[in-house]
Order: C-alpha cells, then structure tokens, then sequence
C-alpha cells in the first residue's frame, strides 16, 4: 500500500503541470473512473494509467486532453480506493480545465462470482479562459495586413474554479457487467461572465458480456494456464442536457493482444443524422503488468475525416507485478481492457 501511494504521488507531480483537456476518451475503459466512480478498485490490485488524447490534429485550432488516475483493492475491507487527474486545453479561446478528485466504492458480494460496486468521486476543478486573445475575421485588414479593434468579448473573470461529485453503481460478474452513472451531480456555474450557466448533468448506462473462446497456446508451465482468449460486446450510451452520444463495440483478446472497434453515434436524432466517428483499437499486455493500448478515431460527421484528421488516443497503464506474483489479482474484470 505505502509503494502504492508513493509512485502515485510521483505521477501526479509528473503529469499535473500538463495543460491538456478533460474530454471524453474513446478508450473509456482505460480511464474507468472518468466513466463510472463505481469501478474504482474492481481490478483487484494496484493500478495506475496514463491517458493522452489529441482530437482534430489536421485543424489549426485543436483540443487536447489528458488523464492520469491510479485505484488500489482494499483487501479484507472490500472497498476501492482511487485518485484521478483530468486536464484539457483547446486552442482557439485558450480554454483549459484542470481538475483533480478522489474516488472510493464498497463492493458488496451478491454470489460466489457476482458483485454490486457503488462509487463515489469527488472533485476539484479550475478552468481559465482568454476571449479577450481570440482574433476574429472582422478584425483582419487585409490591404495592410494588420490585426485592428477589440473583438468584443470581455469576461469578467479569466478563471473559475468549482467541487463537483459524481456517483454509480455497476453489477458485474465473469460474463456480464451493467453500469450506471451521473456526473456535474452539483450542477456547477460555468459561466465567465457575471450570469448563470449551470453545467447539466451528464448521465451513463454501460454494460457488455464476455464470451471465452477456447484456449490458446501454454502461457505459464509451472501453472498449466494457457493463453486467454476472448470476445468481448458493450455498449455506452450518455446524455447531457439536450445533446446525446450512443456508442457500440467488440474488443477480441488473443493474449497478450487486444483487437477493437466502436461506433459512436446515433444513425438519425430528431430527423437529423448524428455519425461522429469509427474507432480502431489496438493494445498490448507486456507480461510485466503494463498494457498499452493505441486508437484512432475516423471521423464520420460533416467534419470530414481528410479536414479534422480524427483523433490520436494512447494509454499506459501499470498492474502492480508483486500483487500480480502473489495472484491476487481477480479473474473476474469488467469492462473492456482499453
């Protein structure tokens, strides 16, 4: 427990100075705690992760995000405990959020293989913002190639800051697992300008099931385990006020490889079409506790793929390989891997 906490701290003082941006990664299984408090310590061991995100890439004006986030099991107590840290930036009003929070779920056992985790998490956020650098096209003159006049948009106040809670249940066991959770439960003021603009809600239901395929080759020869294989089905959908995000995939495990892909959105909402995008994932299980995993997001929507670039995701995270020697890692494990 104390390794735990000290290479967490480590962590947050390598990554916290980061101005990225709190999205929404396509790789929510990899930032569980962003997608349901509920998962905190449902891995069984210690873990920490690393979460890089760069949206858009092929525009001029582009957002970015990070998380980093660590959960341990606390053995005997059947809770979870986590930390996590979230970051954005978006470059054309210089919009950038940070915030940090702490998370904790209790696991009840309903079965010999069946669980109901409830969660908690608790954050912190500051956000800035500079409307006042935005350079408008009314602003350009052409013929002497200059930047003239104000563009108008005064805010009172370039920073805010705010708590926030967010809470979910999540039932699982080896086959199926079935989510849900609320986010900006406090409804914060967002607004820079002396106004209201309190931030709604964000709500999620996720769930999938596992099928095991059968066994691959010899894995460990002193254990006579062999290879994991694996097909896993989900589903995410959220909704935030009027806006709503429907997302559905695979994930195919041939240890130590991981295969993905989703789609996000919702083929027609309000006789309009909603395609976002397509996701591609590739990840890797190292054998040492770290598994890495890469996806990219083809854009689907009227941006156009070619114009926006799509997005670049990549995570990093670290199973503690004592606990993992020491097989106290469970083999029950909800979600996707990434």
């Amino acid at each position: 427990m104390r390794y735990f906490f000290t290479v967490s701290v480590l962590f947050i003082l390598m990554f916290a100075p980061v101005q990225a941006q709190q999205v929404l990664f396509s790789q929510f299984y990899a930032a569980g705690q962003n997608l349901n408090p509920a998962l905190t310590g449902t891995a069984g061991v210690s873990r920490l992760g690393f979460n890089y995100r760069n949206q858009w890439p092929a525009l001029d004006q582009t957002v970015q995000a990070f998380a980093v986030s660590g959960d341990t099991y606390l053995e005997g107590k059947n809770s979870g405990i986590g930390f996590l840290v979230n970051g954005f930036r978006e470059s054309f009003t210089q919009l950038q959020h940070f915030d940090i929070g702490l998370s904790y779920s209790y696991q009840l056992r309903l079965g010999e293989r069946s669980f109901l985790s409830a969660g908690v998490l608790g954050t912190y956020a500051v956000r800035s913002v500079a409307f006042d650098e935005v350079v408008l096209g009314t602003q350009l003159d052409i013929d002497r190639g200059m930047v003239v006049g104000s563009n108008g948009l005064m805010v009172d106040d370039r920073q805010k800051s705010y708590a926030d809670l967010a809470a979910g249940l999540l039932f699982y066991n080896q086959k199926v697992w079935l989510g849900l959770s609320s986010f900006q439960i406090t409804r914060p003021n967002l607004s820079f300008l002396n106004e209201i603009d309190r931030l709604p809600i964000r709500w999620s239901a996720h769930g999938g099931m596992r099928i095991d395929l059968e066994k691959g080759g010899i894995n460990d020869y002193f254990n006579n385990s062999r290879q994991e294989r694996s097909l896993a089905l989900a589903f995410h959908y959220q909704q935030k006020g009027v806006f709503q995000q429907f997302e559905i995939g695979s994930e195919l495990f041939l240890e130590p490889l991981s295969l993905g892909l989703w789609y996000r959105g919702i083929p027609r909402v309000n006789d309009l079409p909603n395609q976002e995008s397509l996701i591609a994932l590739v990840g890797f299980d190292l054998g040492t506790g770290m598994e890495i995993g890469y996806s990219y997001d083809f854009t689907l929507s009227g941006l156009g793929w070619q114009n926006t670039g799509g997005a670049h995701e990549l995570s990093v995270r670290f199973h503690f390989i004592r606990e993992l020697q020491n097989k106290r890692r469970r083999d029950i494990r909800p979600g996707f891997r990434f």
